[in-house]
């Protein structure tokens, strides 16, 4: 028996692991090989998977391929018979939701997103923009992140709708063609002549799988070259509001970048003044969340070529924040 599964949606699973073909629609078309599989394969380790790859178990197109092999609409991948770890028992699915529009094509969507919501699921997050998204839009063939938002962080969030809008979207960002900018409120007056931020870092992760990203010196064999730019926008009695851009887009790069100048930003729970930030959440400006909002977002439209700039305005919390002080 031969189980079919169509752009990567799989029929019910047998008793006993079969051989399988899938026939590449246009949601997994241009995706490598390697990627197609772990996500079909979920629960595979990914040692495994690459193990199949390399053996020559894994045809496309009933010849061997390797791992960053490029899928093609219409292109039929045969994978072995793989025992997939049995999912766990559902939880409470993501609620369907969606959130506020900014732009919306036949090839992308930009949503403003709020703080406190996660891009994606994960890491003790039970479901995130992405999984309400989908479950906002069942009749979406295709939904995926371009790009990621810490949780605490607010603003402009990019989406794809097609594959091939998702790479060239990707390939943008990597290659700097994007222009990202940010408004932050930290802590201190911001010295007017500190406009450049050229400091490596170095990402880690704890005993508990928590992220941390501290600055290292250039040369250190694990620091990646990061870059932020930063302009003063208004000062403030004790607090100074920024327009950073980023040239580079490491984790937590703003974030790091800004508090070990000894400027954190308001309300940032992993590097931020913990003090000072229940200060602010528990008297008179009851302002509970980073002050870090992504402002605007220009790139190049994946079909037309078109240069797109969005915005997203400050959201009404932090216009209250800066109107108290």
């Amino acid at each position: 028996m031969v189980q079919g599964i169509i752009g990567g949606k799989a029929a019910p699973a047998a008793t006993a692991p079969q051989v399988r073909r899938l026939v590449v629609d246009e949601g997994s078309e241009g995706q490598r090989l390697d990627n197609f599989l772990l996500r079909i394969l979920k629960g595979v380790p990914k040692t495994h998977v690459y193990r199949v790859i390399r053996s020559g178990e894994v045809r496309v197109n009933k010849g061997r391929a390797g791992a960053d092999t490029r899928l093609a609409l219409g292109d039929e991948v045969r994978v072995p018979p793989v025992r997939v770890a049995e999912p766990a028992a559902a939880g409470t699915p993501a609620p369907a939701r969606e959130f506020e529009v900014l732009f919306e094509d036949e090839q992308l969507l930009a949503i403003d997103k709020p703080a406190g919501v996660a891009v994606h699921g994960g890491s003790g997050v039970a479901f995130g923009v992405i999984e309400q998204l989908r479950r906002a839009r069942p009749e979406a063939k295709f939904l995926e992140l371009v790009h990621r938002l810490d949780k605490e962080t607010s603003g402009v969030l990019l989406l794809a709708k097609k594959r091939s809008a998702l790479t060239a979207l990707q390939d943008q960002f990597r290659n700097r063609d994007t222009d990202k900018r940010y408004a932050a409120l930290v802590i201190g007056t911001w010295p007017a002549n500190k406009k450049v931020i050229d400091v490596a870092l170095h990402k880690t992760l704890d005993a508990q799988g928590e992220r941390h990203v501290r600055p290292v010196a250039a040369d250190h064999a694990d620091g990646r070259r990061s870059i932020t730019l930063v302009k003063v926008a208004k000062t403030f009695p004790a607090f100074s509001l920024l327009d950073v851009t980023l040239k580079t887009g490491r984790t937590h790069q703003i974030r790091v970048h800004l508090a070990n100048e000894g400027h954190p930003i308001v309300g940032d729970p992993k590097y931020g003044d913990f003090v000072l930030n229940r200060q602010m959440a528990r008297g008179e400006h009851r302002f509970a969340r980073m002050f870090l909002h992504a402002r605007q977002l220009a790139f190049e439209h994946p079909a037309s070529g078109e240069r797109i700039t969005l915005g997203a305005p400050l959201p009404a919390e932090c216009e209250t924040l800066l109107a108290h002080l």
